[in-house]
């Protein structure tokens, strides 16, 4: 599977008192997550250099370079912000959402094919994939241990041992 060298981020829903600042909606782990990138991406492939940043409850707010008053941050209100995976450390384990998304999932004994995951859902507790089979059905898996026996981004294949029900076999 392909994966892409930019990740969506986040996207500016706003500004932030008078000097530029913007407010950024997080489409990742949270706000603290972006705070931590001094360089930023837009769709163009053109960069934005973060000045400063800092996590208020559930945004970032980011201090760019060159926009230095309200009218200039309310221009980019609705520019989406992209990372370089490149600039990425992930921990044993995590993975993007967006090379999750699509993978292939089958059964850890038998080998079938559940379909595909078409949505990663935060729910707080664990992570829940939403799986879409080749009749459009969804099935919701819950991303716990027990469940998610491997998770191989490389091949586009996520092996799960499913919950009794997950899948309409009751038996």
């Amino acid at each position: 599977m392909e994966k892409k060298q930019f990740l969506e981020i986040g996207q500016i829903v706003n500004t932030h008192g008078l000097k530029g600042d913007v407010r950024v909606d997080p489409w990742c782990d949270g706000p603290e997550f972006i705070c931590q990138f001094k360089k930023l991406y837009l769709k163009d492939g053109n960069t934005v250099i973060v000045e400063k940043a800092r996590p208020q409850k559930n945004v970032a707010i980011l201090k760019l370079k060159g926009v230095d008053t309200i009218e200039q941050a309310d221009l980019m209100r609705r520019t989406v912000l992209y990372v370089n995976r490149d600039d990425v450390q992930l921990d044993e384990g995590e993975f993007f959402i967006q090379d999750i998304v699509g993978c292939e999932v089958k059964d850890a004994d038998t080998g079938a094919v559940y379909g595909k995951i078409t949505e990663v859902l935060k729910t707080g507790a664990n992570d829940v994939y939403q799986v879409t089979d080749d009749n459009g059905k969804n099935y919701l898996v819950p991303v716990i241990d027990d469940v998610v026996i491997d998770t191989d981004i490389d091949s586009g294949i996520i092996t799960i041992r499913p919950l009794r029900g997950i899948f309409d076999d009751e038996d």
